[in-house]
């Protein structure tokens, strides 16, 4: 049983691992305070092209969204989020459970547009209810679509214009750059949202999220909040070694690009098999409907998710690659998906 239900059920790259083992006998400041967290932190914002952000490393990527989310918004203020949002529906409730409401949208292929944020806000005109502040979106989405760098400048602008904090889960960051239909840079991230995280537990990591803080306002004592929240690791080094791995040299994205290779070569043979898809998902995560018939001959072999029931003959189904994803596996799937469909 091979599974392609997630891109974290492997454990880390092996450079990470020689990492943490070479340097685990060394003596060092605790909480993200040690040298590698540091250098971590240096390279990351070289990749970005700026000194002018905070970073913090935190351990998941629910927790780094409760966090900021929490820490952002006064008691009063919301989150607007597309209905497939990560925080609408695979958090627990972890955003309303600090006080805050999240305002659904439906937006379009899990993506949010200026036009949906403007009913958010027509609807919410005075104090009698709550106040949306924060725009939550992710990229790549809940759904595998990704954002151009289009469509994120008229957020921005549109936020800009509302006093809106725009705020980005990159959970899964490295598959949106290293898409193929992707026209965004990793650089451009610090000047079209006000904070964001780069994903490192589905692409390479053990563990951990780098939490970008680009605006000023939204800095200060956050690290007070990742302490309050439990997050402030006394063996912060930890995290800090993994991002210097990932951030030495080209590594983040040749994993995330290899996840993204394994997906196109799966997402290709079912179009040339005249398959339809629920969503179109230029990542790593593809969403073939198929026949309830093939999908059971399917789970014979492989393990993945059954997303949503298209009727009554027929479902759509979720494919995720990861960066450790074997090419023989993929290959068998393929081969097996000829047979059977």
């Amino acid at each position: 049983m091979y599974s392609f239900k997630n891109d974290y059920s492997e454990g880390a790259h092996p450079r990470i691992l020689n990492a943490l083992l070479e340097t685990n006998l060394e003596q060092d400041e605790g909480y993200g305070e040690d040298r590698y967290s540091q250098k971590a932190m240096e390279l990351i914002k070289e990749k970005l092209g700026t000194q002018k952000v905070d970073i913090h490393f935190i351990s998941g990527g629910t927790q780094t969204n409760l966090i900021a989310i929490s820490a952002f918004l006064r008691p009063h203020e919301a989150a607007i989020a597309v209905s497939s949002g990560h925080i609408l529906g695979h958090e627990t409730g972890a955003i309303e459970a600090t006080g805050h409401k999240i305002l659904s949208v439906v937006g379009d292929n899990g993506k949010l547009s200026p036009s949906d944020l403007q009913v958010v806000l027509d609807g919410h005109p005075d104090e009698h209810m709550v106040k949306p502040k924060l725009v939550y979106i992710s990229n790549s989405t809940e759904i595998g679509s990704i954002y151009t760098k289009s469509e994120l400048q008229n957020l921005h602008d549109f936020c800009q214009r509302n006093q809106l904090i725009l705020y980005m889960d990159g959970a899964r960051l490295g598959s949106a750059l290293c898409s193929e239909e992707n026209d965004l840079q990793l650089s451009d991230l610090p000047n079209l949202v006000d904070a964001f995280y780069i994903g490192g537990t589905k692409n390479g990591a053990l563990i951990g999220e780098a939490l970008v803080i680009c605006r000023d306002p939204l800095k200060e004592d956050f690290r007070y909040h990742i302490k309050q929240k439990g997050a402030l690791l006394a063996k912060g080094r930890l995290l800090g070694i993994q991002f210097l791995e990932l951030f030495r040299d080209n590594l983040f994205f040749e994993l995330a690009s290899h996840a993204n290779k394994m997906a196109s070569r799966i997402r290709e043979e079912l179009v040339r098999a005249n398959i339809t898809f629920l969503t179109h998902s230029p990542s790593n995560q593809i969403f073939p409907i198929l026949p309830n018939g093939v999908i059971n001959k399917l789970q014979n072999n492989y393990a993945f998710h059954v997303w949503e029931k298209v009727d009554s003959d027929s479902s759509a189904i979720r494919f995720v690659t990861s960066w450790a994803t074997k090419e023989e596996e993929v290959t068998s799937l393929i081969e097996d998906l000829k047979k059977i469909i």
